[in-house]
């Protein structure tokens, strides 16, 4: 097992879009490996690259109840998001000790390239939904606060200070 350390907010890479995968070679498996790790340490249901540093489009999602089912995704693209929303508290390893119930779409549909380097369409709804669009995020530089108007914002990163 190796865990990797999260990279702590404010770091700018935390801020900077991810790089696109062009193949899924043993370098990547590696780094999803590594990931999994991680997330199953934490514990959290998903993780992005940039979080540990690493800056390439990849994600892992296991938001099922027993775990050991993470999904491995490369440069993933959501094509149609529901309209119905669906509101969950989120947080980050990257600023520990705060957390925000965000508003996303209950359901999305995305494009990746899977663990054997093919193109994947899947549909995620619920917490699978949630967890996908977080990660996403992350790979475009953008942390689940940023959906927050600019005062609960503010008051979030505040109080992250003042726990830090």
């Amino acid at each position: 097992m190796t865990k990797r350390r999260c990279i702590p907010w404010p770091d700018k890479r935390l801020r900077s879009a991810a790089i696109e995968v062009e193949e899924i070679t043993p370098e990547i498996h590696a780094i999803w490996r590594d990931m999994i790790d991680t997330m199953e340490a934490m514990p959290g249901v998903g993780l992005a690259a940039p979080q540990i540093g690493v800056m390439l489009q990849l994600a892992v999602v296991d938001a099922s109840d027993k775990r050991g089912e993470a999904i491995r995704m490369a440069n993933p693209q959501i094509l149609h998001a529901s309209v119905q929303p669906r509101e969950h508290e989120e947080a980050s390893p990257n600023l520990p000790g705060v957390s925000a119930v965000i508003s996303r779409p209950r359901a999305v549909t995305v494009r990746f390239l899977n663990g054997e380097g093919e193109v994947e369409e899947r549909d995620f709804v619920g917490l699978w939904a949630t967890s996908v669009q977080h990660q996403i995020d992350h790979l475009a530089g953008r942390m689940y606060f940023d959906h927050l108007s600019k005062t609960r914002r503010d008051m979030l990163l505040r109080r992250a200070r003042k726990t830090a």
